[in-house]
């Protein structure tokens, strides 16, 4: 009897065995990998090749940031929303007013704050509307954004209403590095920022955390059965995404030293939703490749037809849908191999 219980294995010691093995099984998906480096090789070629594109160039960067923010939250926690331009919108307000309105033009401190105002807002209306599902919480995000717009038009003597708060000059980056007109300090400020976040939303993905989030996007009654925190769960990654979105907004009102009430209309929440259609959700690298194919496109399909831009990338988008459906443009063409590093064991 004594015998068959000391070669029984302890209940205590398999749930010990079986966190090590978790814990390993996160260390080793969390290990960067080498193709890892091929899109910021590529972005720090882009700053070589193509000098006179610049400007363009650290407008890509923002959005590859916002389409990093949305997939947080969407290709990891399944949250599908109309309204993520309301956190971008609210960045670019809190690092524009940090400026004009107290006389504070370091720019750290401006991300730092457009992050800390839409974090802030993300953690009351992700509280708020988390509790909803599916088309009633579309809504609700699309609502809240034409809400904070219509606000925004309201004080306009506070926020400058549709025409906008010019003016919003940063100081030289850590007191040394001028801004030119080519926007080459600009690039290169955007792309140390992305690579800053980049990294920490990385970190959060491959944490216990991040895959809680993966579970609830893949069986939510499940999670909840399990005692998992489901709500506040998703209200944190909520959060963390309106910051990221913050951050991104902040950026682009310090590149293009004034923002306007456009921030906040929904062709920027349908914008950054079509970029991760292009580049794939679920994979963080799919917002560059989006971002990148859409920013490019933006500009040449401008450039043919100003009019009619955005039939092309409409098309572009059937095509998607249609023929990539489960990897989107970039994977059906099997750039994603190099890259995909999905969540899924």
């Amino acid at each position: 009897m004594d015998a068959s219980k000391a070669l029984s294995p302890s209940p205590g010691g398999e749930l010990a065995a079986d966190r090590a093995r978790g814990a390993d099984f996160l260390a080793r998906r969390s290990r960067f990998r080498p193709a890892e480096a091929l899109p910021w090789i590529a972005l720090i070629t882009a700053f070589f090749i193509f000098p006179n594109q610049m400007v363009l160039g650290s407008q890509t960067l923002i959005m590859i940031l916002f389409a990093l923010s949305l997939d947080l939250i969407l290709g990891y926690a399944g949250i599908v929303t109309l309204g993520h331009a309301a956190f971008f919108g609210l960045g670019a307000y809190g690092a524009s007013l940090l400026i004009t309105d107290l006389g504070w033009s370091e720019p750290i401190s401006g991300l730092a704050c457009g992050a800390l105002v839409a974090a802030i807002a993300g953690l009351f209306f992700g509280w708020l509307l988390l509790r909803y599902r599916g088309l009633a919480f579309l809504v609700l995000t699309l609502s809240i954004t034409i809400m904070l717009q219509q606000l925004g038009n309201l004080f306009r003597d506070f926020t400058g209403g549709y025409d906008g708060i010019p003016g919003v000059n940063i100081a030289p980056l850590f007191g040394r590095f001028e801004y030119d007109l080519y926007g080459h300090t600009y690039y290169l400020y955007c792309l140390g920022v992305l690579l800053i976040v980049f990294y920490g939303v990385r970190r959060i993905v491959y944490s216990p955390f991040g895959q809680a989030l993966v579970g609830i996007r893949e069986n939510v009654g499940r999670m909840n059965a399990l005692g998992s925190p489901v709500h506040w769960r998703l209200v944190v990654a909520y959060t963390i995404s309106a910051g990221v979105a913050g951050i991104a907004g902040a950026l682009f009102a310090q590149t293009n030293t004034f923002v306007t009430l456009g921030v906040f209309d929904f062709d920027q929440s349908a914008a950054v939703l079509m970029m991760l259609i292009l580049g794939g959700a679920g994979w963080l690298y799919g917002s560059f490749i989006g971002a990148v194919l859409y920013m490019v496109l933006q500009n040449e399909l401008a450039k043919a037809s100003p009019e009619f831009w955005q039939f092309g990338i409409g098309l572009l988008l059937v095509g998607v849908v249609l023929f990539a459906r489960r990897g989107t443009f970039t994977r059906y063409l099997n750039f994603g191999r190099l890259l995909r590093w999905r969540t899924q064991p």
